[in-house]
């Protein structure tokens, strides 16, 4: 099935996966093949895949619906009307920006803007790398703490739009010091 879709691709479209897509696509592939081949399938199949990869790739869409045999344009309204679904995959270092009542009246709007300014990327979108994704969320339930953002699963309280820039920070020596460990113990 994989294949036969990939071979609808042009040069460019196919290009743009990258070797961890196509990990994810040829795992659904075999994933799907556990799936009862019924439209009522649907939504569980895209819930599998959501669960299993935290995302659901265009592609995988695509072998859904012919896995099922419904349309594309069935797979996407069901895909677009249910807020769990993300098109993205999920960074490495997930953010959470809660704009609920208390962290939107302390300034969670410029909390959010600052971290988009900073990662160059817009909520709901990962970095080209998979380093970071960015995400509004209505309420994480640290009203107490607002403004709130949820760095993978670290609660950093009190997020001033300077702070936005020493989080990235942190998760960046982070990064550099587990790099350098792993330099270390393959010598």
């Amino acid at each position: 099935m994989l294949d036969r879709i990939l071979a609808t691709l042009d040069e460019s479209e196919k290009a743009a996966i990258d070797e961890e897509e196509l990990a994810v696509l040829k795992a659904v592939a075999d994933e799907l093949l556990s799936v009862p081949q019924e439209s009522l399938q649907l939504l569980p199949a895209l819930q599998m895949i959501q669960t299993k990869h935290g995302y659901l790739p265009r592609l995988a869409l695509r072998m859904v619906a012919e896995h099922l045999a419904v349309t594309i344009g069935n797979v996407y309204g069901i895909a677009t009307f249910y807020n769990q679904f993300r098109f993205n995959p999920p960074g490495r270092n997930p953010i959470k920006v809660c704009l609920g009542t208390a962290c939107h009246v302390k300034g969670g709007e410029i909390i959010l803007e600052n971290f988009e300014r900073r990662l160059g990327i817009k909520e709901n979108e990962t970095s080209e790398d998979r380093e970071y994704s960015l995400e509004r969320v209505a309420c994480i339930g640290c009203c107490a703490l607002a403004p709130a953002v949820v760095v993978g699963e670290k609660v950093e309280a009190y997020v001033t739009p300077s702070k936005v820039e020493g989080i990235i920070t942190e998760i960046e020596v982070r990064k550099e010091m587990a790099a350098r460990e792993q330099e270390k113990n393959e010598d």
